[in-house]
């Protein structure tokens, strides 16, 4: 092996430098234009397709021009959770007891740190590696287009280090198919009624998470209560809904919301407020040790202008009733792991409609097929139109193949231990990659990230120096 002195402080600025600019799924253009500009700089040749997708081409180490050419793969976009504009608010990261964190909003260390890992290479001269080929794809956390649309010649490596993965002590040979599909509702709003009180039911404080890994954590969703509430509430003729607005993310579990109502009287008002009491501590008796400080509360707001009719509510509770969220089957294959999984992800009232959003998966492709099936049949019933955003498949690794040996190898010889090998209940692009490229094989490695897709987010900063000593000594490996 040999002994490494290049460390990782390079790999921190250039994150700082991508947290100075917005990557929100969907509006990945001005990091496009970075990653572009990195390239110039360096004088390496560079490609960008329609999709805003990058890569950045460097050739081997002067010596090294026979090995098999390696890919490092990463997405540029991020899940902005706790950010009023995501196009405008700062990521304020920071350093605390070992970890980086975000003030408020979601850090973006995935899959910022893995970026900056692959860009520092690319700057660093004194790293041996084969020819590289750095991609960086677009709107990965929201529907995976910018891996979905590749050029089958936009990449020539068959061997892919991904790194993209949140677990420090493994290496990800597998994961789940997901299905991303949007349900529209139509709505065909009322006048507001005369008088009366207007109330915002606030949902607030849960942990939310990824809804992918914390999916069996036990969390509460905001979909539970604001099923409860949209249930009761309904059926009283004294109180309206004029606005539902739930969850964060389509690719995380709902943390908080809102629904604006209108009651007639005093009495209608406390009857709400009864509701939430109840709600409350019978939330609290079964979330306390996962979701502590969840709660729903009731406060005054400006009236609106129109309501959505009662029938209208009815049909989203019923679809909310039958449409399963979190954990669905366990594997029997894989003891631990989901192998199935749905999460209703957004509620969003918009003027002629209610926007829904579920996201399912599974590592069995026709099980993730039928069961989003059965998804947009529950909400045809209610009128609904429904349109499948992104379908990925399933991945899965041969653990055994000599290029998973050699990863393991790396981090056995360099930090002492080998890493576990798993399927995770991710979705990462790699099953696009599989597809386009015919032959590729991918390990998919990271340093340990903590919640992300939510204001918790965290990456421990031991574990990126150690992923970092473990890429470049593998890259040597490879030349």
């Amino acid at each position: 092996m040999t002994t490494h002195n290049i460390n990782p402080d390079r790999v921190f600025s250039i994150f700082r430098e991508l947290n100075r600019i917005p990557r929100p799924s969907h509006h990945e253009e001005r990091i496009a234009d970075y990653l572009c500009q990195f390239a110039e700089r360096l004088h390496l040749e560079y490609e960008r397709d329609k999709e805003n997708c990058v890569v950045i081409r460097k050739p081997a180490t002067p010596g090294h021009e026979a090995a098999e050419p390696i890919v490092l793969l990463n997405h540029m976009d991020m899940v902005c959770v706790g950010m009023k504009d995501p196009l405008n608010d700062p990521i304020e990261a920071y350093e605390e007891n070992g970890w980086m964190k975000a003030r408020g909003t979601s850090l973006g260390a995935d899959n910022g740190i893995g970026l900056s890992m692959a860009l520092a290479v690319l700057e660093d001269d004194r790293i041996v590696h084969p020819a590289l080929e750095v991609i960086t794809t677009t709107n990965e956390e929201d529907g995976m287009s910018g891996a979905s649309q590749l050029g089958k010649d936009f990449l020539k490596g068959r061997k892919v280090i991904n790194l993209d993965s949140e677990d420090y002590d493994t290496i990800t040979t597998g994961a789940a198919g997901a299905c991303l599909q949007f349900h529209r509702i139509p709505v065909k709003r009322l006048p507001a009624p005369k008088g009366g009180h207007w109330h915002r039911i606030r949902i607030s404080g849960g942990l939310g998470g990824h809804s992918g890994v914390d999916i069996n954590k036990g969390r509460c969703s905001a979909m539970e209560q604001t099923k409860i509430i949209l249930k009761v509430i309904r059926k009283e003729a004294d109180i309206e809904v004029a606005d539902i607005q739930i969850g964060e993310a389509n690719a995380s579990i709902a943390s908080s919301g809102e629904i604006v109502v209108w009651t007639e009287n005093n009495g209608a008002s406390d009857f709400v407020k009864e509701l939430l009491d109840n709600i409350n501590q019978t939330f609290h008796r079964q979330y306390g040790g996962t979701d502590p400080n969840i709660t729903c509360h009731i406060e005054a707001c400006e009236k609106r202008e129109t309501v959505i009719p009662k029938e209208t509510v009815a049909a989203l509770v019923r679809c909310l009733e039958k449409v399963p969220q979190g954990v669905v089957k366990m594997s029997a294959a894989m003891p631990g792991t989901v192998e199935t999984s749905n999460n209703v992800g957004r509620i969003v009232a918009e003027d002629d409609h209610l926007f829904v959003s579920t996201h399912t998966r599974s590592f069995v492709d026709d099980d993730m097929a039928a069961l989003s099936k059965t998804i947009a049949a529950t909400f045809a019933e209610a009128g609904a139109v429904s349109e499948v955003v992104m379908s990925a498949p399933a991945w899965q690794e041969d653990q055994q193949s000599p290029f998973l040996q050699l990863v393991s190898d790396t981090f056995q010889d360099v930090l002492g231990w080998r890493p576990r090998m798993v399927a995770m209940h991710f979705v990462l692009e790699a099953g696009f990659f599989v597809q386009h490229y015919p032959g590729i094989q991918i390990a998919s490695i990271g340093p340990r990230i903590v919640e992300p897709h939510s204001t918790s987010e965290r990456v421990e900063l031991s574990t990126i120096h150690d992923i970092w000593q473990v890429l470049i000594e593998l890259l040597e490996r490879l030349a």
